[in-house]
């Protein structure tokens, strides 16, 4: 695919490190980067799906050092990025891609879920700089391609701490992007809008939120595989801010040019999502308390 061949050319050893890389767009990038023949550093906390990729991006020609990693393990991250340094002999694009998704209202969404999620989606991917961009610096040659959602523009209600770790995603990339200009690292920020993914599946959080996210990413059309060509098309391309899906484009700009109007757009969007979201809440659990009592008659 000549999205793939940009990067291949640009960056001809061809070694990349991704997170999340055991399911959805990391499997994803990972796969579309095999093909190509990338030696890649597959992170992920699942080890029987990890044995999975690697044994795919084995199949297309690519060359797997595979790592199971909570990237919020400071000290464990860190013993990571340096074997695959070493077996690697160095890294040309870091995927900061492993993420959470939860929401819940303040307050009540517990202290300890909020540092979770911060120590997944915000330093994991400091982490991921922190040990990589030394490097990068040394070989004056590399890229970071960060996911963020378009959540960072969002910021819809209930979703506080996913929020804050995707907009902070967003900061760092921005704040990179002209710090490490000068040793010739590239810096993308991915921003996608909901597509197949299965970022809810440690969710934690209250029933409505997740059944949220799980109903927004099921009406989805687009596919992890569909979001991988295009991260690596416009990462080939030098694009920074990549912003994939027409709402994500829409919203983005409406919040620049009227950021008034933008707040009521999306207070009223969540809104009417959460009046439906309360009606199957209700229903579910109707036949719940329906089952249960037919199995107290039985018994």
């Amino acid at each position: 695919m000549p999205s793939q061949l940009t990067l291949s050319k640009q960056y001809t050893q061809k070694r990349a490190f991704i997170t999340g890389a055991a399911s959805g767009l990391g499997e994803s990038l990972a796969l579309q980067l095999a093909a190509e023949g990338w030696t890649l550093g597959l992170v992920d906390i699942n080890l029987q799906d990890l044995h999975r990729v690697e044994e795919k991006v084995r199949q297309k020609g690519g060359k797997p050092l595979s790592y199971v990693l909570d990237v919020s393990d400071r000290e464990q991250y860190a013993e990571v990025a340096e074997d695959f340094l070493s077996k690697a002999g160095g890294i040309d694009i870091l995927f900061n891609n492993a993420g959470v998704g939860d929401g819940g209202k303040m307050g009540e969404y517990t202290l300890d879920n909020w540092e979770w999620m911060i120590g997944i989606n915000q330093m994991g991917v400091i982490y991921g700089c922190h040990y990589f961009v030394p490097v990068m610096k040394q070989q004056q040659l590399g890229c970071i391609i960060s996911t963020a959602s378009a959540a960072a523009i969002a910021n819809a209600p209930q979703m506080s701490t996913y929020n804050v770790t995707k907009a902070a995603v967003l900061s760092l990339s921005e704040t990179l992007k002209n710090e490490l200009h000068q040793d010739n690292i590239k810096v993308c920020c991915v921003m996608p809008w909901f597509f197949k993914t299965n970022i809810m599946q440690y969710s934690r959080g209250a029933k409505e939120a997740k059944l949220m996210g799980q109903q927004s990413i099921a009406e989805s059309t687009l596919t992890a595989d569909e979001v991988a060509q295009i991260v690596l098309k416009e990462a080939g391309k030098g694009k920074f801010h990549i912003i994939i899906t027409r709402q994500a484009k829409t919203m983005w700009w409406i919040k620049r040019i009227a950021p008034l109007y933008f707040f009521k757009m999306v207070k009223k969007l969540t809104d009417k999502k959460e009046k439906e979201l309360e009606k199957i809440v209700e229903k579910e659990d109707k036949a719940k308390l329906l089952v249960e009592e037919r199995g107290v008659e039985k018994f």
